[in-house]
């Protein structure tokens, strides 16, 4: 049985920063991409980052692009979001997800596996 768990979530000020962790068992991790998607309250769900098997190739929204770093340790099956530089429209629920494509963006809720999510509130 698959299980993604998401940590680190909570809120900050704008300008501050967080670092979320997403740990996966119960797959071969280093066969898998990992991504970080977000859904804000009215808005669709987005993808914000992601990374293919061995961390060599990643890609940002541009929504966070300069300001969130992803990377992956494939020893202890973690992925972490370093988010820097947070402002009010990163308020959202983020999502650790693992699949098996490239990239990762496309991943629906339906495919892949996906955690339960965790709250980022950025406040001004």
């Amino acid at each position: 049985q698959v299980q993604v768990v998401e940590s680190g979530g909570g809120q900050v000020q704008a300008g501050g920063s967080l670092r979320l962790s997403c740990t996966i068992s119960g797959l071969t991790f280093d066969d898998y991409s990992v991504g970080w998607f977000r859904k804000a309250a009215g808005k669709e769900r987005e993808g914000v980052s992601c990374i293919n098997w061995n961390g060599e190739s990643t890609l940002y929204s541009d929504s966070v692009k300069g300001r969130f770093t992803i990377s992956r340790n494939n020893a202890n099956n973690t992925a972490t979001l370093q988010m820097d530089n947070l402002k009010p429209e990163d308020t959202a629920m983020y999502f650790c997800a693992a699949g098996a494509r490239w990239p990762l963006f496309g991943l629906t809720p339906g495919r892949g596996s996906w955690g339960q999510g965790i709250q980022v509130t950025v406040s001004s």
